[in-house]
């Protein structure tokens, strides 16, 4: 995902100062719009989407356990430094 951002902020960057005018960004528009419509760039999206909406509780679920432990781990009382108050010096 990192990378695909990275790429994207590239292409920006590419088509807002190249020099070769607006010949150049109508031939990169038009390379992009073929690119997006190609069916296989559809399918591949399309199954993209379908994972992270069957992933996305089970990944809310591992979250939240996560916090939860975050969370006993620093209160008073659930932790290993539960002796230890917000106003205490070590």
């Amino acid at each position: 995902m990192r990378v695909l951002k990275i790429l994207l902020l590239v292409g920006i960057g590419y088509v807002l100062g190249a020099r070769a005018g607006r010949a150049r960004y109508e031939q990169i528009k038009n390379r992009y719009q073929q690119f997006a419509s190609n069916p296989t760039v559809q399918s591949t999206v399309h199954k993209a989407e379908e994972t992270v909406k069957a992933q996305a509780p089970v990944v809310a679920d591992k979250v939240t356990a996560a916090a939860g432990a975050a969370v006993s781990k620093v209160r008073p009382g659930g932790g290993e430094h539960a002796a230890e108050t917000p106003g205490s010096t070590i």
